[in-house]
């Protein structure tokens, strides 16, 4: 079945009771489902609240500009409109804050401002944050070794990495994150995690593993020495949650409430989905509204404000530059969890796959969220497009 984009007719997935069309449980996630899945995540998968508490909610200004007609290229290179360029790349949710204000926001594919949305791998900007928060109270120390914490993992290929080879994904352990191949080990954590069941053709003999940990225990290779080189790897985000979780004697969801969600002036509880151990997926289960990740890059944009170290921050926008990083970002690097565009604005970004975005840039003032259902888990000319119309934003809004 094709996938199909906001000016498209919908196919009835989830509609009528009993519904007619019901997402495969190996294929949620795919094109067309996930223009269903991704808004819709506490119906199919367990999950655990990220409580916003009785606090504040962060009021957001409305100055709005209407960008509809913005001249931006699409992901050809060819004329279009910010308008146009959304619907092509499968957008459910769009929002920029100018100053902190709301200058432009847009839903689309029945997602609304209450709707939590899948948030993917922006989990792990969203969980070394709070990591930040800790290590700057002095409860972890990214120089230690990994083992400091988790002595377990002293028989895996983690033994003689630092805490701050995890932040950074520069450790040598054996991990591959082709997601086409349900065996390989970001195939692995689809199944430790629940997201997906083991393949109906799987072989017998293959020892899938039943929750995360057991996963990360059983990652015994590493391919290089640890500190050498950059190679993008979830799994690392979830050694730091379990780090965070040994530390505190905190779930990850009491953590991101507590000391974020509740902080933040967050408009709506947020959830994390977890795994048969009730660990909450830190490398991409998180889901919340448009706004509220606003505000989470509001917060990031004002330097923690108050609520994260200021010197953290900073140090994230400091990743270490290598030419061609990466086909989206060939002028980018890694820091913290976080994606540095480039060594100039040094502006930080969130990313996930099938189209989620947090551009976070302190020389315009602006934060851009990007809330997608690509058809397929990436598309470089659909990431190049969107950070160009970002730019074309930046401009207009100046």
């Amino acid at each position: 079945m094709d996938s199909y984009r906001n000016s498209d007719p919908r196919p009835p997935i989830m509609q009528g009771s009993p519904p007619a069309m019901v997402p495969p449980r190996l294929d949620w996630d795919r094109g067309p489902w996930n223009r269903w899945a991704f808004q819709h995540i506490r119906e199919f998968l367990p999950t655990a609240e990220v409580w916003r508490g009785h606090g504040h909610r962060r009021r957001l200004e409305l100055a709005e500009v209407d960008l509809d007609a913005l001249p931006v290229e699409d992901s050809t290179g060819s004329a279009t409109t910010l308008a146009g360029l959304l619907d092509e790349t499968y957008t459910d949710g769009f929002l920029v804050l100018k100053d902190g204000r709301i200058a432009y926001e847009r839903y689309f594919n029945g997602m609304d401002e209450r709707t939590l949305h899948l948030s993917q791998s922006m989990a792990k900007s969203v969980t070394a944050s709070v990591f930040g928060i800790l290590a700057g109270r002095g409860l972890i120390d990214p120089a230690l070794p990994v083992t400091t914490y988790l002595p377990e993992l002293g028989s895996t290929g983690w033994a003689g990495a630092s805490v701050q080879h995890v932040l950074d994904m520069t450790t040598g352990v054996r991990f591959s994150e082709e997601y086409t191949d349900p065996y390989s080990e970001i195939g692995q954590v689809d199944v430790a995690t629940g997201w997906k069941p083991v393949p109906p053709d799987s072989d017998p003999a293959f020892q899938w593993p039943s929750h995360m940990f057991e996963l990360i225990l059983g990652l015994k290779e590493k391919t290089r020495p640890h500190g050498e080189a950059f190679e993008y790897r979830s799994i690392e985000t979830d050694v730091l949650a379990f780090i965070m979780e040994r530390v505190t004697g905190k779930r990850l969801p009491q953590l991101v409430s507590e000391e974020l969600w509740q902080k933040l002036g967050a408009d709506e509880s947020a959830c994390f989905t977890v795994d048969s151990a009730g660990y909450a997926v830190a490398d991409g289960g998180f889901n919340a509204t448009l706004r509220d990740y606003g505000r989470f890059g509001q917060l990031i944009l004002d330097n923690g404000g108050g609520v994260v170290p200021a010197d953290w921050i900073e140090a994230t926008r400091n990743g270490k530059h290598a030419p061609d990083f990466n086909p989206s970002l060939p002028d980018g690097s890694y820091r913290n969890q976080f994606w540095i565009e480039d060594p100039r604005s040094r502006a930080l970004m969130c990313r996930g796959v099938f189209g989620q975005m947090i551009h976070i840039d302190w020389d315009t003032r602006m934060v851009v969220v990007k809330l997608s259902t690509y058809p397929d888990f990436t598309n470089i000319a659909y990431s190049v497009a969107t950070l160009k119309a970002v730019h074309a934003i930046a401009a207009a809004l100046a």
